[in-house]
């Protein structure tokens, strides 16, 4: 591995550390979540199913509100001690999780930590800030690579502690990496920030938010957001129960829903950097709808599998369609909006991100309740493949770079 030759490239070696560990750590909760909610029991009579709907949803709100809020201070106060923030809630929510007594505490906590955190939207905020354009796609699928290796591990880590050690301990394990995170980026992120006083006040973050939203593409691009974050967060909260129908060694069962969530995660870990450099060449709006389409294609067939090997392999073909998804709609934005509109922008994004993550959970319950769990599969493969044909119908056309790989993590 070649070190570093600018400050953009050393502040992304830095921020993909960190983006892994935090996504590793929040990511280690998700496969035990639900099982989580029934064995705390409830103070208040309502049903697990609802429970652990709330459980994802409301988490998904009060993210959703906070988050503007969040990128707007940033252009006033500063994005590096936004990541700071980030990290630093995110541990002491986490750690409060392993300390509840039932699940109503559990959802409050969590809907602390939407308030909160926000990491992911925080780091491509300080990334997209210090990189040069044509390289957006590049550093933004660096990211992504980041965020899916850490998905990839922390779900199997947190089955596997799960079913050794019960289900506490994986809350313990997640703070002390944002810990690490937040130590990371205060020794070791270098920010040249100089504050802009006409992005002070309410009607001035107002006024930013309108100015990215009238830009051209940039509402097409946040609707394909919120699309693919809800067609991966409908089968979130139903894929433990529907593996629970394919396996009959219930103690590896936490186990088989990490490998569930945490394939998907690598594979698209291994396209993510490949898409993103290939968007800078061609243009990241084609790679866009070719992803999304794939994606849908994919997802269909999965509610039908009968093994759970059938389901992984599945699961895994989908994240690499979506290696071509997440870090393409990042890099759209970078290159619809204008330099220092990067706060706001990806403010709003990740709060469009929060709300497919309200949404999705309580509309993937219904579908499974009123059709039986592959509905919500059914649902997530027809809701991509919409989203591929409004993209490839109204996203504007950008320019392609025709640049040379550029030596930062692992070439």
């Amino acid at each position: 591995m070649k070190p570093p030759q600018s400050p953009w490239q050393r502040t992304l070696v830095v921020l993909f550390i960190v983006q892994l560990l935090t996504a590793a750590g929040f990511s280690s909760i998700f496969p035990f979540l639900p099982f989580y909610v029934e064995d705390l029991g409830s103070s208040s009579g309502l049903s697990v199913e609802v429970l652990s709907g709330l459980v994802f949803s409301l988490q998904g709100v009060s993210m959703m509100i906070a988050s503007p809020i969040w990128g707007s201070l940033a252009d006033r106060y500063g994005r590096k001690v936004m990541i700071q923030r980030a990290t630093i809630a995110g541990a002491l929510t986490i750690a409060a999780m392993g300390l509840v007594q039932t699940a109503e505490q559990l959802i409050f906590v969590r809907i602390l930590q939407g308030a909160l955190t926000g990491v992911v939207s925080a780091n491509s905020a300080l990334l997209a800030s210090v990189t040069p354009r044509e390289r957006s796609g590049y550093a933004m699928g660096m990211l992504q690579v980041a965020l899916g290796t850490g998905l990839a591990v922390g779900p199997v880590a947190g089955g596997v502690l799960a079913d050794a050690f019960g289900y506490r301990p994986a809350f313990y394990v997640t703070a002390a990496l944002l810990t690490i995170g937040a130590l990371l980026v205060t020794f070791l992120v270098h920010e040249d920030f100089i504050p802009d006083a006409a992005k002070a006040g309410a009607r001035a973050v107002a006024r930013g938010w309108r100015l990215v939203l009238g830009r051209s593409g940039v509402l097409v691009t946040y609707l394909m957001r919120f699309m693919s974050r809800a067609g991966r967060m409908m089968i979130i909260p139903i894929a433990p129960f529907f593996i629970a129908t394919l396996v009959s060694d219930s103690s590896l069962m936490n186990t088989y829903v990490g490998w569930a969530i945490s394939l998907p995660a690598l594979a698209t870990t291994l396209s993510a950097g490949y898409f993103g450099r290939l968007g800078d060449r061609i243009g990241h709006r084609k790679v866009l709808v070719a992803c999304m389409l794939a994606a849908g294609l994919l997802f269909l067939p999965q509610g039908q599998v009968n093994s759970v090997w059938q389901l992984l392999v599945l699961l895994a073909l989908s994240g690499v369609a979506m290696g071509g998804v997440v870090p393409t709609i990042s890099a759209l934005l970078a290159h619809y909006t204008l330099p220092g509109e990067e706060c706001a922008t990806y403010g709003l994004d990740n709060s469009i991100s929060a709300a497919g993550n309200a949404v999705a959970p309580a509309v993937g319950g219904l579908l499974a309740g009123l059709f039986g769990h592959p509905a919500a599969f059914t649902g997530t493969g027809l809701l991509l493949l919409a989203a591929a044909g409004i993209a490839a119908a109204s996203l504007p056309h950008t320019a392609a770079h025709a640049v040379e790989p550029v030596a930062v993590i692992g070439d």
